[in-house]
């Protein structure tokens, strides 16, 4: 729908009932992933809730939340790892719950994570039910439930959140709501590094809603005057962001029902006789309040360490230049891969990257060629391009392109177009794979 004239505002109730299937799939699959873990972990002697509270960057979010930052390790090589490289959001939360609760830092973190877990899934299913349909939403949220990297999810780590903020900004954007997008997209900014993509979804949405308003406006104004005020909000339609389809009729949807809108949806118009000078404007206003709202999280916390640091706006460059990470357009992990080759045992490995990083990229591909919404193609993107193109450890790339989760619509249409029970198998057969290699993953080099 169109923020100039008139957009769908679901009845809360209805909403969280729509997305009951997705959310349950969801929590079957995650509940399947951490039985797996601990018996894994109870055959080989290791305590399954360590591993997911109390490893890796778990300990560093852990420590933020306890002592504040500060906090650095120097290695014999010259680097040094400061806790200032990770965002303040989930530390914030782990110090909210602990506060408020008998619970540990490290709970707090694992409580955060399955809860924000779970407004991550409804976030996915959301913005795949406007675009694509009920039945598309809820395939893409097992999706990215049972991708290999899974087990993520359900750590004390600040990939659960992101998503869920990236994701419900995400829908914002599409139904209009420009501070709440803003105000999301700040929050995200304060999670990861890669806030980022979510600030430049709403940039790239917000420039584009003005672009086409604009021509609009000038359509409008060159119209005879016989033209009729439906034909101007017909025209107005097309500036929206995200086409209401589907690939298959939703169940029980009446005749003339748009796939993709709830059933129980309700159109708010505006009332007879209001100006519509005054709605443009208004509209305007809270596009602007929202992209400028985007970018404050990032950019506050970027510029807090360069203070903090002395080096000024670029301090926190130096901050993961100690961690060696940095972007170099891939120039690091194309010789890393290339690596691989030389040699019989581990050219199976490059093989399976080169494989991995064709797909995504393909992934992307046919995402532009079904012409997903611009807030997402931006949005993923650039998630896409800071994963594979950044220097860091190559082994926490799956996990970095966790949070890219409209690289699955297509893969999620796919599936929507099976039959039930085949699509249930599939599913199935991949959350198992997924939950043992997720067991075997954490047991082993896991998530750095």
């Amino acid at each position: 729908m169109n923020d100039l004239d008139a957009r769908v505002v679901p009845v809360r109730p209805g909403a969280l009932r729509r997305a009951a299937p997705a959310l349950l799939g969801y929590a079957a699959v995650r509940a399947l992933g951490l039985v797996a873990l601990a018996l894994w972990s109870g055959a080989r002697g290791k305590d399954a809730y360590t591993l997911l509270t109390a490893r890796w960057d778990s300990l560093w979010y852990t420590r933020v939340a306890e002592r504040g930052y500060g906090y650095e390790v120097r290695l014999p090589g010259g680097d040094v790892h400061s806790d200032l490289a990770f965002f303040p959001l989930l530390p914030w939360l782990e110090r909210l719950v602990a506060a408020v609760s008998p619970l540990s830092y490290a709970d707090g973190g694992f409580v955060v994570s399955v809860l924000t877990s779970l407004a991550a899934a409804w976030g996915i299913f959301v913005v795949a039910d406007r675009v694509y349909g009920r039945r598309a939403g809820v395939c893409a949220v097992l999706l990215w439930a049972v991708l290999p990297v899974g087990i993520v999810q359900s750590m004390a780590y600040s990939e659960s959140l992101f998503t869920a903020l990236a994701a419900w900004s995400l829908y914002a954007v599409l139904t209009g709501r420009w501070v709440t997008a803003g105000v999301l997209a700040g929050l995200a900014g304060l999670t990861r590094p890669v806030g980022l993509a979510v600030v430049a979804a709403v940039w790239a949405a917000g420039i584009t809603s003005l672009l086409r308003e604009r021509a609009c406006a000038r359509g409008h104004a060159s119209a005879p005057d016989h033209v009729s005020a439906r034909d101007h909000v017909s025209a107005r339609d097309h500036t929206s962001f995200a086409r209401d389809r589907s690939t298959a009729p939703e169940d029980g949807a009446r005749a003339g029902e748009r796939a993709g809108v709830p059933a129980n949806a309700r159109r708010v118009r505006a009332p007879e006789g209001a100006s519509r000078a005054t709605d443009i404007s208004g509209t305007r206003l809270r596009r602007v309040l929202g992209m400028f709202l985007a970018p404050l999280g990032a950019a506050g916390y970027v510029l807090w360490v360069g203070h903090r640091t002395g080096d000024g706006p670029l301090g926190y460059l130096d901050v993961q230049a100690g961690w060696r990470n940095g972007f170099d357009g891939g120039y690091a992990f194309a010789r890393f891969v290339a690596d691989k080759f030389t040699s019989l045992p581990s050219a199976l490995a490059g093989l399976g990257l080169v494989v991995g990083v064709g797909l995504v990229v393909w992934l992307y591909a046919v995402c532009v060629r079904q012409r997903q919404p611009l807030p997402l193609l931006v949005y993923a993107g650039v998630v896409t391009a800071l994963a594979l193109c950044a220097s860091s450890y190559f082994g926490s790339k799956p996990r970095l392109l966790l949070p890219a989760f409209p690289l699955l619509l297509p893969l999620a249409l796919a599936l929507a177009r099976l039959r039930t029970p085949r699509s249930a198998l599939v599913v199935g057969a991949v959350a198992a794979a997924s939950a043992v290699y997720g067991a075997f993953w954490l047991n082993g080099s896991g998530p750095p």
